[in-house]
């Protein structure tokens, strides 16, 4: 499959922030990996840390879809919704700790992937009209943008008590498991989703 040109920059860009660090990484060295001129790589993204994220966040966001798709038919959708986005925190995905780590030690990067929760929208809408096809796109568009509000929350709230260990600069120890976070801050919108029934 060939990459698409944001899909080739967000591979540069996680590469090289992963080979370098974040804060040695220049936008013209990810263009230039991606084979891509600056000015094409600010069509895409406004910073290198938007890049660097960008990927992470966005294959968060289909492994969530696939999960709540692949849940069975008797599983509510509440549940399903809230078991998949709930599991992103336990399971890495195909990218590296590493990758994940970075991010949680650079207060930009942290910052970058709260904001990137977005895209998780528009696949968790499209999930939630596959298993519930009498929902309109319109309802199903609220209630994925409830979702990635949630996560968001619960993600900051996490990222907030998080303290940097005077041993070891740079790196950030978050407070407590964010996995039961994400679900406590997902459990009000389970009525609303289960109602999403046809």
């Amino acid at each position: 499959m060939v990459e698409t040109v944001p899909e080739a920059l967000q591979s540069a860009a996680l590469r090289l922030a992963l080979e370098r660090g974040p804060d040695n990484v220049r936008v013209e060295e990810i263009a230039q990996a991606a084979g891509v001129s600056p000015r094409t790589y600010n069509n895409y993204f406004a910073s290198r840390e938007q890049a660097i994220v960008a990927g992470v966040a966005a294959d968060r966001a289909a492994t969530a879809a696939a999960a709540v798709l692949a849940r069975p038919a008797g599983v509510g959708l509440g549940d399903a919704v809230i078991d998949a986005v709930a599991g992103l925190y336990t399971d890495p995905g195909d990218h590296p700790p590493a990758a994940l780590l970075m991010i949680a030690a650079s207060p930009a990067l942290r910052a970058c992937y709260v904001e990137a929760l977005t895209t998780f929208e528009e696949p968790l809408a499209a999930a939630v009209t596959t298993r519930c096809p009498g929902i309109g796109p319109l309802a199903a568009q609220v209630l994925a943008a409830a979702v990635g509000a949630a996560a968001r929350v619960a993600l900051r709230q996490w990222l907030h008590g998080a303290t940097e260990v005077p041993s070891m600069a740079g790196f950030v120890v978050p407070s407590g498991p964010l996995p039961d976070l994400v679900r406590a801050a997902l459990l009000p919108l389970a009525p609303a989703l289960d109602a999403a029934k046809p």
